[in-house]
């Protein structure tokens, strides 16, 4: 199984609070992980150590991360989060932008101004989100003109625009209703093919349903990581199964 990114004894912080204790495991490629655990456990500042977000308010790191065996902490974080793009959990297009150029705009950051050239990507990733057929006709509109779930959607054809090789997710789905999050699922499954995809997410059954691997994170300190298949019906950890079956969290 070939290894996107590897975390050998990751330490996390916010000024003298440690957040991230000795973490270490290896993320296959063209998979999802589904990072679960109860708030306050640091699973949104393991995916941000990922591609380096934390740094912006502040945050530091010791121990390694290596994507393709590259260490990502010697890497222009500029370039790094082209490589590995983000998802937020609360969707945030550009309000100023149009749809379309809510799609362009990191290609026109790249420096990608022609038209011509644009445009067919734009239409591209927008299929890929599940959208194209819901907006094609609009792309001159706001991007804030459009459902919560749509604008999630966009946030991910957003993404896609760059050719990131890692898509990390912030419970993306956890502001949408049930229909646009069986469309966020859905999307997750068929991007999997081109993409390695890790999710944070505190809904048990989502993770069950888009996830190849689970990670169990609890007070900084990762407790499981397994195929979820194997997490779900045996984990090896009774603090595992505990909060899986909602004992605690």
């Amino acid at each position: 199984m070939d290894i996107k990114l590897s975390v050998k004894k990751l330490n996390a912080y916010y000024g003298k609070n440690q957040v991230l204790k000795n973490i270490s495991m290896e993320i296959p490629k063209n998979k999802v992980v589904a990072i679960i655990g109860p708030s306050g456990c640091g699973k949104s500042t393991f995916i941000r150590t990922l591609n380096r977000m934390h740094e912006v308010v502040g945050g530091s790191v010791e121990g390694e991360i290596l994507l393709d065996g590259e260490d990502l902490y010697r890497t222009d974080p500029v370039l790094l989060r082209k490589r590995v793009g983000m998802v937020f959990q609360k969707p945030n297009p550009f309000p100023t932008m149009s749809i379309f150029n809510n799609v362009a705009a990191g290609l026109k950051m790249n420096g990608i101004r022609n038209t011509k050239k644009i445009t067919p990507i734009v239409e591209k990733c927008l299929k890929q989100a599940a959208l194209w057929d819901e907006v094609k006709e609009n792309l001159d509109d706001s991007g804030v003109n459009i459902s919560g779930g749509q604008q999630q959607r966009l946030c991910i054809a957003r993404t896609l625009a760059v050719d990131p090789e890692v898509i990390l997710m912030d419970e993306p789905a956890s502001a949408l209703d049930p229909i646009s999050t069986t469309k966020i699922e859905d999307l997750i499954f068929e991007l999997k093919k081109d993409y390695t995809i890790i999710i944070v997410t505190h809904n048990m059954q989502q993770a069950a349903r888009v996830s190849d691997f689970t990670a169990f994170f609890y007070m900084g300190e990762l407790i499981e990581f397994s195929e979820t298949k194997k997490m779900f019906t045996s984990p090896d950890n009774k603090r595992t199964e505990d909060y899986i079956s909602g004992r605690f969290g």
